[in-house]
């Protein structure tokens, strides 16, 4: 996963998950490989199904976070139900559910409980600006702003084992880099624990405070992994630098012995390793096929979570002091996709979901074996039934490459029906497209589009080669990647050939761009939801708290201050929009801090010069990511109606 990147820019990707590894809800799929170069495997028959509004849609609701309360008889959970994300308390034994919070305005994320209060912790930013800050919900209702600078980003790190204090990152000394703070429980007093000013980034802290795990980017895939005696004042490095890659921090253990890191040094895929702290030995403790993402122990050490990136989805492995796997309870028609024990180690919480369902949190008692259903966030008005099961797909592109891909095939589709398609392009460039549940693909699919997730060269996931493949290339073969994705679809006797587009947020927004602008031809319509359209100003104009990883950034897409700016300059639509004859549609954030506002403005008018239809929607509570299902059900659904009459219903494309 290179996490050295996601502490910065959450593996390459512009988009802005705002995730805790402890709490990762991340989606999955029971995998179905199918290659391009063999038929499909036989599948049902096209059969009606209802279609449904976006209001239906989004009545599905997103729950996150899951942590237990100190007497483990509630969970804290953030969920959207209200339209926007509060905070609630879930009771484990009856399952009620009390909301905390009623905002109306920003959404709030749980962090955790207050040891020994009836406290809560969350963090909020300001409509979108992902300036967040931590905040105490009182007793009595009320909040509090412990992290109040104006301009100041704060991240929650760790308790202390003594649970009387917690340690965060700040840059209110200084906004380009990241300090180290503790924080004491009921007064709320901050102290400065670590100086950052050699812009490293704060990877971890063990929970007795003595040792602080740092970050150096080299490159988005290359990075020095640091250890700091917090005592002692004493830096030493982890990394070896005769042994270049990506090292990362994956935690200490409860007894604060023993330091977890993550390394593709020598191999493809990621690996966890652990080092002694007191005499420096390393031994590999998992490696499979795929990337280790992360790894962490529970309160007390008794359980060790691990978690894989296979393929697209998550795997979870836990393992019990003595290294022995802990087997999952079963649950029909779900997989599990994160977890998170009690601190009583008695309890575990578990998300579980399908691109078919909403993730659902579940309890699950080591003790007594048993399972409890908590959520059932899938919408009411649907039938799952009459939704579409995601697969894992693969491709060869112009060179021979094989490219891996998440499909959904509408359930009416069959060579008598054909259907309109669209390749969809993640965030990042390095981020990766995962299958689970979206209400929004779904809702494309409902209404007979299919869609190809591709997952094109530089995305994360599929080895550190494949993941360096666009460096310095990107808006050439990337995006030759996206068009034999269509060409992919074309082989597919229920696609209209005739009838693709392509679709995608952030970098996937530049793609579609680019894919309009420098292959004119090969899509017959582009839906770019905020993305990078002049990459001159994009890097010159990153989030000040970017500082550390700047040169990272610029060393994998180019430094606009110097030579490399002809090239970036080169593979930036804006300056070629005059390419475009196909129709668009734009949708932003007001408050973007990545990706500014102004950079749709203006490919806006410089498209609508040429004449083509141009839709525009702007959003001005929003940000790099839209929260707020108002928002997402008026976008979401112009897109639809956006692409009904210029895909669907269009005349074919002229050869």
């Amino acid at each position: 996963m290179h996490l050295s990147l996601a502490n910065y820019l959450h593996s390459k990707m512009f988009f802005k998950p705002n995730f805790n590894m402890r709490q990762l809800l991340l989606p999955t799929l029971t995998l179905l490989f199918i290659f391009a170069c063999k038929q499909e495997k036989p599948a049902a028959p096209p059969r009606e199904v209802k279609q449904y509004t976006i209001e239906q849609f989004y009545k599905t609701k997103a729950t996150g976070a899951g942590v237990f309360s100190p007497d483990e008889q509630k969970l804290l959970v953030h969920t959207n139900e209200s339209g926007i994300f509060n905070l609630y308390e879930i009771n484990l034994a009856d399952g009620s559910k009390k909301a905390l919070t009623n905002s109306t305005t920003e959404s709030f994320f749980a962090i955790d409980y207050v040891p020994g209060t009836g406290e809560v912790l969350y963090s909020a930013d300001k409509g979108g600006n992902e300036n967040t800050h931590i905040f105490l919900l009182k007793a009595d209702g009320t909040s509090q702003n412990l992290t109040a600078g104006e301009k100041e980003k704060a991240q929650f790190s760790d308790w202390s084992k003594d649970k009387k204090s917690f340690w965060y990152s700040s840059n209110k000394r200084d906004l380009r880099f990241f300090d180290l703070y503790k924080m004491d429980v009921g007064t709320w007093k901050a102290s400065l624990v670590y100086e950052n000013k050699e812009g490293y980034g704060i990877s971890g802290v063990s929970k007795y405070g003595d040792w602080l795990a740092l970050s150096k980017p080299i490159t988005t895939s290359e990075n020095q992994l640091f250890l700091y005696d917090l005592k002692n004042k004493q830096l030493k490095e982890i990394s070896d630098p005769a042994q270049p890659g990506s090292y990362d921090a994956s935690g200490f253990s409860a007894d604060g012995k023993t330091f977890y890191f993550t390394t593709d040094v020598g191999k493809e895929f990621a690996y966890l390793v652990q080092y002694d702290l007191a005499s420096g030995a390393r031994t590999t403790t998992y490696e499979t096929n795929w990337d280790v993402m992360y790894s962490y122990q529970s309160e007390n050490g008794k359980y060790q979570v691990i978690g894989i990136n296979e393929d697209g989805k998550n795997k979870l492995v836990v393992r019990d002091a003595a290294g022995k796997d802990v087997a999952f309870p079963a649950i029909p028609d779900g997989d599990v996709t994160a977890v998170n024990v009690s601190p009583s180690e008695k309890m575990m919480r578990l998300s579980v979901g399908t691109s078919k369902s909403p993730n659902d949190l579940y309890t699950y008692n080591f003790e007594t074996k048993e399972l409890k259903r908590l959520t059932n966030n899938a919408s009411p008005e649907i039938n799952p039934d009459d939704l579409a099961t995601a697969s894992v797909v693969r491709f060869k592109s112009f060179d021979g490459q094989e490219i891996p891909a998440i499909y959904y095939k509408p359930l009416t589709a069959s060579a008598n029906n054909k259907v309109p398609a669209l390749v969809w392009v993640h965030g990042g460039p390095g981020g990766q497209s995962r299958v689970g549940y979206s209400s929004f693909i779904q809702y494309l699919v409902n209404h007979g589009y299919a869609v190809l997730m591709v997952n094109n060269r530089g995305s994360s996931g599929y080895g550190k080669s494949f993941y360096k493949m666009d460096d310095r290339n990107h808006g050439d073969k990337d995006l030759k990647d996206c068009i034999y994705g269509k060409k992919y679809l074309q082989t597919l006797d229920y696609v209209d050939g005739e009838k693709i587009g392509i679709i995608g947020g952030s970098y996937g927004g530049y793609m579609t761009m680019a894919a309009m602008t420098f292959a004119p031809d090969e899509f017959k319509a582009g839906v770019n939801i905020f993305g990078v359209t002049n990459w001159l100003r994009t890097l010159k104009s990153i989030p000040p708290y970017w500082e550390s990883f700047r040169k990272a950034l610029y060393a994998e897409l180019g430094d606009p201050y110097t030579a490399d700016s002809v090239r970036l300059y080169n593979i930036s639509p804006l300056f070629h929009a005059q390419n475009v004859k196909n129709p668009v549609m734009v949708l932003q954030g007001a408050n973007d801090p990545r990706v500014l506002q102004v950079e749709s403005d203006e490919i806006v008018a410089a498209v609508k010069k040429n004449n083509v239809p141009v839709e525009y929607v702007v959003f001005p509570d929003e940000g790099h990511g839209f929260v707020k299902k108002e928002n997402e059900m008026k976008g979401y659904s112009g897109v639809l109606t956006f692409l009904d009459k210029h895909l669907k219903a269009a005349a074919p494309l002229k050869q």
